[in-house]
């Protein structure tokens, strides 16, 4: 092989099938990869920025513009911190009302990767579209799963995207039992449907890649994990939410607009569904994990490229906790519990469908913010994506250029990024001579 063969650079200008703006960079020196990055150039939104001196009550709504696609999960971040400051907890029906929103953004959310995005990349396809001429009926029946999610979303949260019907302390509008009729036939049938779905995924071609993952989620006593757990790893972290600081800091790379997250002394690390199933699969209901194991996997998986499996998983899941949710639902008295604000400072984290997601508001005795911090799945994820491709690239190198780069952006799909949510946040340091 000549020494052009041996070294050459691959260049993805914009990611396609991604939420937001993208692009990768790979260089191959010598038949060994000598650099890789992936380039976030979505210009920061600056959000911790402009929640500052806006009432506690406002940040809810205004986190949910940070993503058009899990407006709940940055909602609940929101109030959960909120809640921690001011010293309240919400219980009871309006604790399930919350954990069936966020089901139904997962429905929605992981619909619209597996069979929209991921899927088209183990089959050869540009897009959905084009896949959509070969398999029709898979593609028609994850868009009918994406909107029940929807539907779920928008019963309780009065509009599918950007909700307003969730605040600080509850919702401003619970449903009566009765309101639930029409919606439990559709959740019902998406259960069958995502069985029928999971038989398909199981027999797509998976690259043969497994990594020795430090894999981070919550973890819930009881529950599979939405709202509410300790912050834990597969390697021994164990810490409440309020010692996230503590254990995982932000690291600013030069070519990105997105911080890097590492665990202190350690580095990368692995959160959103896949993590979520290895370290809660003992949580799941006995069904769930039956049609995992039939699916093909294991309590354990580390195959990121399988996460497109373990995403469906999550949608059985999520259709069923709903189903358990308003089978006992009794119509709350009120819809929210007062949350009157103090000096303080709060901590929320919760299970996004891309991954953990944390928040740290410091509010003053009027409730006013004084300063935020938010922490998106992607941008935790990205030093990961990074060396997943470090490790998967040298195996892979026989392939030409346009193959290489399609398994590459395949890698990089594996984690549903959403490099806009990733973007919103960086520090910026202005010298003057």
């Amino acid at each position: 092989m000549s020494k052009a063969k041996n070294s050459r650079t691959l260049k993805v200008d914009v990611l396609a099938r991604v939420e937001g703006e993208g692009a990768l960079y790979v260089k191959i020196q010598e038949n060994k990869v000598a650099d890789v990055q992936l380039k976030i150039f979505e210009p920061p939104r600056f959000f911790e920025a402009f929640l500052r001196g806006r009432a506690y009550t406002e940040v809810p709504d205004i986190t949910a513009r940070i993503c058009g696609i899990c407006p709940i999960a940055y909602m609940m971040s929101a109030c959960h911190a909120m809640e921690n400051a001011i010293g309240i907890k919400v219980e009871g029906q309006l604790r399930e009302l919350r954990r069936l929103i966020y089901c139904g953004e997962w429905i929605e959310s992981h619909g619209l990767h597996v069979f929209m995005l991921h899927a088209p990349d183990f089959l050869g396809y540009e897009d959905a579209i084009q896949m959509a001429k070969d398999h029709q009926d898979i593609v028609n029946l994850g868009l009918q799963l994406k909107k029940v999610g929807n539907e779920i979303v928008s019963f309780l949260g009065g509009r599918e995207i950007h909700p307003i019907n969730v605040r600080v302390g509850g919702f401003y509008k619970v449903p009566r039992k009765s309101d639930f009729k029409l919606l439990v036939e559709k959740i019902k049938w998406a259960q069958d449907a995502s069985l029928e779905a999971l038989e398909w995924l199981k027999k797509l071609p998976f690259p043969d890649f497994e990594q020795d993952y430090e894999f981070v989620s919550l973890r819930h006593s009881e529950e599979y994990p939405f709202n509410e757990g300790r912050l834990v790893s597969s390697k021994g972290l164990d810490i409440a939410i309020s010692e996230f600081g503590n254990h995982i800091v932000e690291e600013h790379v030069s070519y990105t607009h997105a911080l890097h997250s590492v665990i202190k002394g350690r580095g990368s690390y692995f959160t959103g569904p896949l993590a979520r199933y290895n370290l809660n699969f003992d949580r799941l209901p006995p069904e769930v994990k039956e049609a995992a194991r039939s699916a093909g996997l294991g309590a354990t998986c580390r195959n990121p490229f399988k996460s497109i499996i373990v995403r469906t998983v999550e949608i059985l899941y999520a259709l069923t906790e709903a189903i358990r949710i308003i089978e006992n639902y009794e119509q709350p008295s009120q819809p929210a519990i007062k949350a009157p604000p103090c000096k303080a400072v709060g901590y929320g984290c919760t299970e996004a469908p891309r991954g953990s997601l944390y928040h740290r508001y410091r509010i003053d005795c009027a409730g006013n913010v004084l300063d935020a911090n938010i922490v998106p799945p992607t941008a935790q994820n990205q030093k990961q994506i990074e060396k997943d491709l470090w490790e998967f690239i040298p195996s892979h190198m026989n392939l030409s250029d346009e193959k290489l780069t399609r398994q590459c952006e395949q890698a990089i799909r594996n984690y549903d990024p959403c490099i806009s949510c990733a973007t919103h946040f960086l520090q910026l340091k202005i010298e003057r001579v």
